[in-house]
């Protein structure tokens, strides 16, 4: 069943554009704070999501700077990209934060040692595998999903776009949360496609 799967919509920045993502009843949106990207969220919008959870996107980033921003922005979780230790995940959720970690995926090998991270995350997030921190647009072989045996559920991210409800349909993995969109739903960096996202979703809960 594809209306239970979580929706998390990530990289936005303009208060308009949130308000009418959110009105999509996606579950989650996400706002990145890592200066390197594209996307990154310097002030807080004038509107912020009401329904959809808040998750703020970091990249090897000091803990009481994410605190900071955890604060001001009334984040619901934290989703780290970097190369975070089980433990620093551990520190940081034994503050009361939720957390996603990310993983990038490239080979089967790339499942073998997320198993330490099980106890210190809520979710884990696939993405395809790049040079840079965060999102390339590209798909990794999704077949390689049925490599990744452990207990936490994941969100599955990386090259989903327009034309993929089909295939994600087709994918049954037991511990299949939900997808991550971004730049394939963008009229720009950080400026979402509402059409588009609403096409995608009908598509997907059909």
């Amino acid at each position: 069943m594809m209306n239970d799967k979580l929706i998390k919509v990530c990289g936005m920045r303009e208060a308009e554009n949130i308000r009418e993502v959110e009105q999509l009843k996606v579950n989650m949106i996400g706002f990145i704070f890592y200066p390197k990207s594209p996307r990154c969220l310097y002030e807080l919008p004038a509107y912020m999501p009401v329904k959809a959870k808040r998750v703020g996107v970091f990249v090897n980033e000091d803990k009481k700077e994410i605190e900071i921003f955890a604060d001001r922005f009334s984040l619901d979780y934290i989703q780290l990209h970097g190369n975070e230790s089980p433990e620093y995940c551990h520190s940081l959720r034994a503050t009361g934060l939720r957390l996603i970690k990310a993983f990038s995926i490239a080979r089967r090998k790339d499942f073998e040692n997320i198993g330490t991270y099980e106890e210190s995350c809520d979710y884990f997030l696939f993405d395809t595998k790049c040079e840079q921190h965060g999102g390339s647009g590209n798909q990794f072989d999704w077949s390689m999903l049925n490599s990744y045996k452990g207990k936490k559920p994941f969100l599955l991210s990386g090259g989903i776009n327009p034309y993929s409800p089909p295939t994600l349909k087709e994918l049954r993995h037991p511990q299949l949360a939900g997808f991550d969109l971004n730049s394939r739903f963008e009229t720009k960096p950080g400026l979402k496609d509402v059409e588009r996202l609403r096409h995608f979703l009908e598509e997907l809960r059909k």
